[in-house]
C-alpha cells in the first residue's frame, strides 16, 4: 500500500461501493469467476468480504486488519490477517482467487510463492487484473498486466493457463472505455513447468 493511502483510508474507499456495483459483482462477476473455483477456496485480498458471502466454503484474507474485522462483522467466519505470510498450512486449498490485487504489487513473488504452497497439486488459481481505465483510476496500482503480460508471470511460478476470460463481456475496446472491465486468467498449479 502507498505511503499517501493508509489501511483505514483504502478500506473506507471500499465501502463505496455503489448498489450498481454490488448488483453487478453479484449477477454477472461473481457467477463467472466461481465456476472455476473448486472446493476449499481462499480469497486471497479478500477486501470488505463480496466473494466470501456469496460462495460457501471460501475462506479470505488481507493485510488490511479494517477490511479482516469488517468480514468478520459481516458473519463471514473465516477471515484471516496476513502478517508474514498466508496463516494457513501446505495444500490447504482446492482454489485460491486473486482478484484486483496483483496490480497493487510492485513484486508479487511474495504472493505468488504463497499461493503456491497454499494450492493442493492440480488445484486452480483464479486472477483478476483491472483493465487500462480500471488500472488509471487507483493510484495504488503498481503494474498493469495483459494477457501475455499475466500468462508470462503466471507459467514463470508454474502455473498453467487453462483458460482467460474478460468482464463484463470480451470486447477489448472496453478495456479503455469501462472500469469495471477485468481479464481473468484461470490457471493449474502444474510442477511440471
Amino acid at each position: 500500500m502507498s505511503a499517501e493511502i493508509t489501511h483505514k483510508q483504502y478500506h473506507e474507499y471500499l465501502l463505496t461501493r455503489s448498489r450498481l456495483g454490488h448488483l453487478y459483482r453479484s449477477y454477472v462477476l461473481y457467477p463467472k469467476v466461481v465456476r472455476y473455483l473448486e472446493g476449499r477456496t481462499l480469497d486471497v485480498g479478500c477486501g470488505i468480504g463480496d466473494l466470501c458471502l456469496f460462495r460457501e466454503n471460501t475462506v479470505g484474507c488481507d493485510v488490511n486488519p479494517y477490511n479482516v474485522n469488517h468480514c468478520k462483522e459481516r458473519g463471514v467466519k473465516e477471515a484471516y490477517l496476513i502478517e508474514d505470510g498466508f496463516p494457513f498450512p501446505e495444500k490447504a486449498f482446492d482454489s485460491v482467487l486473486l482478484d484486483n490485487v496483483l496490480e497493487h504489487l510492485e513484486e508479487p513473488s511474495i504472493v505468488l510463492d504463497e499461493v503456491r504452497r497454499v494450492l493442493k497439486d492440480g488445484g486452480r488459481f483464479v486472477v483478476g487484473v483491472p483493465g487500462e481505465k480500471g488500472y488509471a483510476s487507483d493510484p495504488d496500482h503498481k503494474v498493469f498486466y495483459d494477457k501475455e503480460g499475466l500468462r508470462a508471470l503466471m507459467k514463470s511460478y508454474g502455473f498453467r493457463e487453462e483458460t482467460t476470460f474478460c468482464t463484463p463481456v470480451d470486447l477489448k475496446f472496453l478495456s479503455k472505455k469501462l472500469r469495471q472491465y477485468c481479464l481473468y486468467g484461470v490457471y493449474v498449479k502444474d510442477d511440471s513447468i
